[in-house]
């Protein structure tokens, strides 16, 4: 027999009542057969079957990986663009004198260190982006948002985009922070910084790479509307 840990984000960790658990497998067990179990045993995990990913020892795999005792296994649900928090400080958060480039961390984004550390002397263009939080959705009143995000997963995630865009464009140096925790209105949730000599590719390798941790990036948004209901967006 084997062991396994399960960690569980956003609208799983709501359905299953946990953030983690170990299981006692059989050898020969895949990653879609443990999802298959955690499915009949959480009927309403089925609602995210074919609409999520999967991850084993904080790398994306697929359903036919066997499994094997000590591993970590995590079912991505959908992601919206945004950790426990405790977990990020101790190993990511950036000092002006020593930045980071890849960053998730409950601390406010500052734009100005990450610029001023991409920019090299051959560059001749630098492209910011800042996702900020807004007052609605569709129409409908936000009060404020929390991000969660899987912080040992989501890092290298970040700098594995980042390393995308620089095959696809000539650029230089990236740097991508993504905030956790509560957000009110008008604060910043995430930064895209690129460096590049001109200013089509940095413009490119920004958009591309903020579409790409919609997409991929295991971190997620809960909306708390104004009318004192919640939500997790999941894109």
């Amino acid at each position: 027999m084997i062991q396994v840990h399960i960690r569980f984000f956003a609208g799983h960790r709501d359905i299953v009542g946990q953030s983690e658990m170990t299981l006692t497998l059989e050898p020969g067990t895949t990653v879609g057969m443990l999802w298959e179990r955690l499915s009949s045993e959480y009927p309403r995990l089925r609602g995210y079957t074919g609409r999520l990913l999967y991850a084993v020892n904080q790398q994306f795999s697929d359903l036919a990986t066997e499994l094997r005792d000590g591993d970590e296994v995590a079912y991505i649900p959908p992601v919206s663009g945004g950790t426990d928090t405790d977990a990020t400080d101790d190993n990511v958060l950036a000092s002006q004198a020593d930045v980071a480039l890849f960053v998730i961390t409950t601390a406010p984004l500052d734009p100005a260190p990450l610029t001023r550390y991409v920019q090299t002397a051959s560059d001749g263009a630098i492209v910011t982006f800042a996702g900020v939080v807004r007052d609605n959705f569709a129409g409908r009143a936000t009060a404020y948002l929390i991000y969660e995000a899987y912080a040992e997963m989501a890092v290298p995630v970040l700098q594995q985009l980042a390393d995308e865009a620089r095959s696809r464009w000539p650029i230089g140096r990236v740097a991508v922070h993504h905030r956790v925790g509560r957000l009110e209105i008008g604060e910043t949730a995430v930064l895209v910084v690129v460096a590049a000599p001109h200013r089509q590719a940095a413009f490119a390798a920004g958009e591309y790479i903020m579409d790409r941790i919609k997409e991929v990036a295991p971190i997620w948004k809960h909306e708390h509307w104004a009318d004192g209901q919640s939500e997790w967006r999941e894109e």
